[in-house]
């Protein structure tokens, strides 16, 4: 996303490209029609948890972060294609650092969109859902100084951040002073009716839902550029840190997906291959 630097855009481009569908192979289409054509519309009320899309970009060499920040890594077709992955959606899960670091704001800011999903039988915008472990949320970030926002705080503390203008509500789900990240997405599902969760990061805790065996689907965007590098402190950032995952998690290609020189890869999470939930380390989420 050239501008803002961010993975939270703002408003959709009116004129979004049309993307190439290389596989299964198709006409070119839009990033609504794309979306329309995964299902992600569809909700099931035989699935035992909420289904959950991890939605990340990358550089060609593995980055994850420019100067700190994905959105100098993005493109239009990948604005494009995270406000479709939005608008299909019950609610999206983010970290708290990204949340400050990227100043997140209203999930679906404009209206038309949010009659769309109005009409589909859904919310007008997905539940905003952050992980925080410290509570430390400026009530300055655009998304908490939002009125009509509606934001959940996935935490173990039992602490809360200073009223906002956001409606604000809590999912206390600890265990040993750490998330308990599965029970975390179990009350959401029961309290909200979230059906479809997407992750938008960060890293790291795309790591820990995938330690949790809770990530179904990865939707990769792969831009056409070398970084090579490091980030301040150590190891450039790549799209799962924290530890490594034993077994590796294995994907299956479902899609690919060409704007420019830009590739979007869709892969579903192999259940059988996903790292067992006594696994996860004691390592604290994001603050």
């Amino acid at each position: 996303m050239p501008a803002p630097p961010s993975p939270d855009p703002g408003p959709a481009d009116a004129a979004a490209p049309r993307l190439a569908r290389l596989l299964p192979p198709g006409e070119p289409a839009s990033a609504a029609e794309i979306v329309e054509q995964f299902g992600l519309w569809e909700r099931s009320s035989e699935r035992a948890r909420s289904r959950v899309l991890l939605n990340m970009v990358s550089t060609a060499d593995g980055r994850a972060t420019l100067a700190g920040r994905s959105g100098a890594i993005s493109s239009p077709a990948d604005r494009a294609l995270f406000h479709g992955l939005r608008m299909a959606v019950d609610a999206v899960l983010v970290g708290a650092g990204t949340v400050r670091t990227e100043r997140y704001g209203r999930m679906i800011p404009e209206e038309p969109r949010r009659r769309e999903r109005a009409a589909r039988g859904l919310t007008e915008e997905p539940l905003a859902c952050i992980v925080s472990g410290r509570l430390e949320l400026d009530r300055e970030i655009p998304l908490l100084s939002e009125p009509a926002a509606r934001v959940a705080i996935l935490t173990a503390s039992a602490a809360s951040i200073p009223d906002t203008a956001a409606q604000v509500e809590y999912i206390r789900a600890g265990v040993d002073g750490r998330l308990d990240l599965p029970r975390a997405l179990h009350e959401l599902r029961e309290r909200h009716g979230v059906c479809t969760i997407l992750c938008e990061g960060g890293p790291h805790l795309g790591y820990q839902l995938l330690c949790a065996g809770l990530v179904d689907e990865l939707f990769l965007s792969l831009a056409p550029m070398l970084a090579g590098g490091q980030e301040a402190g150590g190891e450039a950032l790549r799209i799962i840190a924290g530890g490594e995952l034993e077994p590796p998690v294995a994907l299956e290609l479902l899609a690919v997906l060409k704007g420019d020189s830009h590739l979007f890869l869709r892969y579903g999470v192999s259940a059988a291959d996903r790292v067992s939930r006594e696994t996860i380390p004691s390592s604290s989420l994001d603050r």
